[in-house]
């Protein structure tokens, strides 16, 4: 996962060095300040709305908008995940496509020698390509990145439509033909048949998906920098949208094992810088540094990683839904964390532009989105509140959830007496005849009757008397 905040002054395009051959000249201070501001902005965007359809997303019970709930497990185990598989695109990308281009360029392989001494050493063996075959050409790095842009191609498609559908649905006509489709998909038959795809569409969603188709060809033939933006906000506006944290300590042990994980791979090694540079795919936002100079065409870029979009989003949509709970028109821990992440996202583009190397965006975003929002909760008193809330309460609101648990003393016998005792308590009366629920639905009717049945019973026993008299 990409998560590092970098430009091109560091890495194969130095400020004033080289890149592909040709002098790159420095970046003006105007096209630096854009490029960041433009940056800052884009990474604002999805998360600010993300954070309000996810509150809509997890009213809602359109089972194709459900959210991903993220449990603690699930967030203990994304950093080691995502480590694994970032080490495994550096050594793929590193290892068996060390450059771009093979022809004519110089393979090193190893041979031993034996020394007049008798001494064995091993030494480099310099061939060139056209006289060793290397073992893995049929995969070149041209032909990775051809799938890996297939691929998001579709997804990027699907994120977009999905994206732009609520901003498209005003524009159309009342008299719009909208009819309704289905996309099911089932494996078994009978009562061994089980769903694998179940996704519900209209007319609307078409047109929203023929309007992203273009954007998609646009990427896969250009791979044009507006494009892979697009793609990019699209994939983050969804991220931030249906990726749900079940509660904010969840969110705490989420953010907490990327911020090691952001940190390690960024200071400690060069591999997050390499992957973001190797890895053609809409996983990162970018914008040039030089686009006054050469406009659209501009590839002097800065970029911002999708992760340190999503991950600090969907723990700002957290928030977000924990401020409706409370049910106090007001928003305050979702604005002070969204102002959070905007001091966090300027203070690392400033230590970036001051050092001049790509720095861990989450290194300084994961401190400011948990630490602002818990002292203002210091400050309300709310802190039992905010990490007793359960955001997947929201979404089953009739399933039972233990926010503490009991205090339990005494001995087994004094407990025993004691639950005994609850279950011996006063429990809610129910008519024991037909006479008494008679009563309870007709009280009128009720009075007439037993007025009759007293006046029988003291002609029974009058008569009853009448007859010991005699």
């Amino acid at each position: 996962m990409d998560s590092a905040l970098s430009d091109p002054h560091n890495g194969s395009a130095e400020a004033g060095g080289t890149a592909n051959g040709t002098t790159r000249p420095p970046s003006t201070p105007e096209g630096i300040a854009l490029a960041y501001g433009s940056l800052l902005l884009m990474a604002l965007l999805p998360i600010f709305f993300g954070a309000l359809r996810s509150v809509r997303c997890a009213r809602g019970k359109n089972a194709s908008d459900m959210p991903e709930t993220i449990t603690s497990r699930d967030a203990a185990r994304f950093p080691i995940i995502a480590s694994c598989t970032l080490l495994g695109l550096y050594l793929f990308f590193k290892v068996y496509f060390p450059n771009k281009s093979y022809t004519g360029s110089v393979l090193k392989t190893w041979k031993t020698q034996k020394s007049k001494k008798g001494k064995t050493a091993i030494i480099q063996n310099p061939t060139t390509r056209d006289n060793h075959r290397f073992p893995l050409e049929i995969f070149s790095q041209e032909y990775i990145n051809l799938l890996l842009s297939m691929y998001f191609f579709v997804l990027g498609i699907l994120a977009l439509s999905h994206t732009i559908s609520p901003f498209m649905n005003k524009f159309f006509p009342a008299n719009f033909p909208n009819r309704q489709y289905q996309l099911l998909f089932t494996q078994g038959s009978g009562e061994n048949k089980e769903e694998i795809i179940n996704y519900e569409f209209d007319a609307k969603d078409l047109v929203c998906l023929g309007l992203s188709s273009i954007v998609g060809v646009w990427y896969l033939l250009r791979k044009h920098w507006i494009a892979n933006n697009l793609f990019g906000l699209a994939f983050s506006l969804n991220g931030v949208e249906l990726l749900h944290l079940n509660n904010v300590s969840t969110g705490c042990i989420l953010l907490g094992g990327l911020f090691i994980y952001d940190v390690f791979w960024v200071f400690g090694t060069n591999v997050m810088v390499t992957v973001a540079k190797s890895f053609e795919a809409p996983i990162k936002l970018v914008f040039p540094q030089d686009l006054l100079e050469k406009g659209l065409e501009a590839d002097n870029f800065a970029m911002l990683g999708l992760g340190d979009i999503v991950i600090p989003g969907i723990f700002i949509a957290l928030l977000l839904r924990f401020d409706i709970s409370l049910k106090k028109n007001t928003h305050t821990y979702f604005y002070t964390s969204f102002a959070a992440y905007i001091f966090g996202l300027g203070l690392t583009i400033f230590i970036m532009h001051i050092f001049k190397h790509a720095q861990p965006a989450l290194l300084y975003l994961v401190p400011a989105c948990i630490g602002f929002p818990v002292l203002v909760a210091l400050a309300k008193g709310e802190v039992t509140e905010m990490f007793s809330y359960e955001s997947s309460a929201e979404i089953l609101p009739h399933t039972p959830r233990l926010t503490h648990f009991p205090t339990v003393s005494g001995s087994p016998a004094s407990l025993a007496d004691s639950m005994q005792q609850k279950l011996a308590g006063p429990r809610r009366r129910r008519p024991q005849n037909p006479s008494a629920i008679y009563e309870e639905s007709n009280p009128k009717d009720a009075a007439a009757v037993t007025e009759g049945s007293k006046e029988g019973t003291e002609a029974s026993a009058s008569k009853g008397l009448e007859k010991k008299e005699k």
